[in-house]
């Protein structure tokens, strides 16, 4: 549920020039009276009318460049409700503008977040009628939900973070809007990034009539793997007891990057087509780098390049296997920061003459260990033998697949709806690679080759998880999807643009399996790239 400690925050975070100001008549409790929920009770209904809400342009973030919210005004109608006999408390969030464009945006979340309420304001500053779930447990990025009680998981609570809160806030939203506005949304278009991702391609997969468009990008689909894949580094590391420094594996990612960055004609600071790139990280052995967090120079070590090793490659089973013919998972491309995957936490002695690192887990995967396969909160990841990851590997695929898994890819139903799934995904992600969701994407075009229909998957070069980066990143994907569903504009490409740069470079994203070549000329341009 939404907890006064995180609304508290949130108010605190919102600029002075929103006001919450009396509310008028239509921007009521009283409103929203008549809005029901098929196997729920409703709890309680809060109002605020919001007047003038502006906030400054923030870092790329849900899909979109930055962007300065200014003079909004919207109804904000907060819905708690339960499913009786569940035990669960949800809230829905609702920002309905006053000046509406006809449209419901469903807002993904992050982490264990369900959603993000701060990402409300930009689709509302857009005409759109905004919507959020708080899953039933509070907005954090830490699990502390996760147990019913010692060894015992809270299935409500992990059921409806996976999926029933997702269908809950379209639902609850559309109605709303009837309330409000007299009418229900003419469009509706979910929009997510990660978990926010995975939560587009779930409701695809089942709730298939809830939205007519989706924006689903750098997916954590395939969670019940991804949660035991991005450890593997980790296992590693405690498997050979090496815990290089950070900035050691930095310098590896910055490896391969001088020795990759050029094969594509440009040197821009990132690979255009990583899966061209073989940099061997052994090739480096002893080349010196520097480490800015202690000031000391080193060399390029064999523990190092083994670390860089594991976290780049594709983990199979202790003894090599495959699983149905897959990889159990697939480690960031070559480039791609190993911060989320490989990190470390190093010390220094009393006197700065020795430094001791110790391997610094990514904490969703760890609580996923902790309350979901150990069961216990106490559970020490450090202790994992490689065999044993494999067990737990196995343990999350067989509990939890048809849960969280998100790995459904028999879209018939979706596509007969006529919805649109529209998904990029960064080749310089440091969590997800893209080889999980064009995974995905062949399995589904495995069972309709006509996939182009209505799912289309574009790789967007240089950009980091969900934004950031050197590359392109395409802020404008939302419009794009927009188009193809209401004038049934076919994305062949995605225009996309560096963020943050001297220079402004265009370029326009290729529509998957086709990658981005450079044909010559000014590497700042699109015309001076297309699709192969």
């Amino acid at each position: 549920m939404l907890g006064k400690n995180f609304l508290t925050a949130l108010i605190g975070f919102l600029p002075s020039s929103a006001n919450a100001v009396n509310s008028t008549p239509s921007c009521t409790p009283a409103t929203f009276s008549d809005v029901s929920l098929q196997g729920s009770k409703i709890l309680d209904i809060s109002t605020s009318l919001i007047s003038n809400f502006s906030s400054p342009a923030s870092a790329p973030a849900l899909n979109h460049y930055p962007a300065a919210v200014i003079g909004l005004n919207v109804c904000e109608a907060n819905i708690t409700y339960t499913h009786p006999g569940q035990n669960d408390t949800i809230t829905t969030s609702i920002w309905l503008p006053l000046k509406w464009n006809g449209r419901m945006m469903g807002i993904g979340g992050g982490g264990w977040m369900t959603g993000y309420y701060f990402a409300l304001p930009w689709p509302a500053s857009k005409g759109y009628a905004a919507v959020m779930t708080d899953g039933g447990h509070v907005l954090s990025e830490s699990n502390t939900w996760g147990l019913k009680s010692p060894g015992n998981v809270d299935w409500v609570l992990l059921n409806d973070f996976a999926s029933i809160a997702l269908e809950d806030a379209a639902t609850l939203g559309k109605a709303a809007m009837a309330a409000f506005y007299g009418e229900r949304p003419k469009f509706s278009y979910y929009n997510g990034c990660s978990t926010g991702g995975r939560q587009g391609y779930m409701i695809a997969q089942r709730y298939p009539e809830l939205y007519d468009g989706i924006l689903a990008t750098a997916p954590g689909i395939n969670w019940d793997r991804l949660m035991l894949g991005l450890l593997h580094p980790q296992v590693v590391m405690t498997q050979k007891n090496i815990y290089p420094p950070m900035c050691e594996i930095d310098a590896f990612s910055a490896a391969a990057i001088s020795a990759c960055d050029e094969l594509d004609g440009v040197k821009d600071g990132f690979i255009l087509d990583p899966s061209s790139c073989y940099f061997d990280p052994m090739t480096v052995i002893g080349q010196p780098f520097n480490c800015s967090s202690t000031g000391k120079a080193g060399v390029l070590s064999v523990e190092g390049a083994t670390i860089a090793s594991a976290a780049w490659s594709s983990v199979r089973t202790e003894d090599g296997r495959l699983r149905n013919g897959r990889p159990l998972w697939y480690g960031p491309n070559r480039g791609a920061p190993l911060l989320g995957v490989a990190d470390t936490v190093c010390t220094s002695s009393g006197n700065n003459s020795s430094t001791t690192c110790v391997g610094n887990p990514l904490a969703v995967s760890i609580e996923w260990v902790k309350y979901y396969l150990a069961k216990d909160e106490t559970f020490d990841f450090k202790t994992v033998t490689r065999r044993q990851y494999d067990t737990l590997f196995r343990k999350s695929i067989n509990q939890y697949s048809s849960i969280i898994g998100t790995s459904d890819a028999d879209l018939t139903d979706f596509k007969e709806s006529g919805g649109k799934l529209l998904s990029w995904h960064g080749l310089e992600d440091q969590l997800l690679s893209l080889n999980n969701t064009v995974e995905y994407w062949e399995r589904v075009k495995e069972q309709d080759p006509d996939i182009d229909d209505y799912y289309r998957l574009f790789a967007a070069p240089g950009v980091l998880h969900c934004s950031g980066g050197k590359g392109w990143f395409p802020g404008d994907a939302m419009d794009s999807l927009v188009d193809w569903v209401e004038k049934k504009v076919v994305p062949d490409h995605l225009k996309a643009k560096t963020v943050g740069a001297e220079k402004e470079r265009v370029v326009e994203l290729c529509k998957w399996p086709s990658k981005l070549v450079f044909l010559g000329g000014d590497t700042d341009v699109a015309e001076s790239y297309t699709c192969k």
